[in-house]
């Protein structure tokens, strides 16, 4: 079975998107504060946090009181596969993942890499799918799954 990836952003005590990529039984997350980027010159912040349920991968909602409270809605998602030799999870034990998206936006090579602690860069890898001039954070601002936008939840 391939690889599930979700993308969901996430209008907490600040905007962001969480990136997440299906591992181990379980949603490897990250938060990326400005989104992913189509551009491969763009390294985007992307800082680690817990991981998830894979239940939670189409989740749509508003989150109450709390940690995480705020709306969600499924930017993006698809499958993915690994790009990087070995299992996902050792790869990012080791701090580095390749992998390539087959997203209803987002499609390609993409790297994940570690810079210390929690802290990781989301990158997109140069390749037939990179477009600088393409901003799919600014101009598809609507979820996957309900059509709905986060202001709209």
């Amino acid at each position: 079975m391939t690889p599930r990836f979700v993308i969901q952003k996430h209008a907490a005590s600040t905007l962001h998107y969480d990136f997440r990529l299906e591992a181990g039984g379980v949603l490897k997350s990250w938060a990326v504060p400005k989104g992913p980027s189509t551009d491969p010159r763009e390294k985007r912040l992307a800082v680690e946090v817990e991981d998830h349920a894979l239940g939670y991968a189409d989740y749509e909602g508003v989150i109450g009181d709390g940690y995480g409270a705020g709306r969600v809605i499924v930017w993006d998602n698809g499958t993915y596969r690994s790009l990087t030799d070995g299992p996902v999870e050792e790869a990012l034990e080791n701090g580095h993942l390749s992998f390539w998206l087959e997203g209803e936006k987002l499609r390609g090579g993409w790297t994940l890499q570690r810079t210390g602690g929690a802290q990781w860069l989301l990158v997109k890898r140069r390749d037939e799918c990179a477009d600088a001039r393409r901003n799919p954070v600014s101009t598809q601002p609507e979820s996957v799954l309900s059509g709905r936008t986060i202001e709209q939840l």
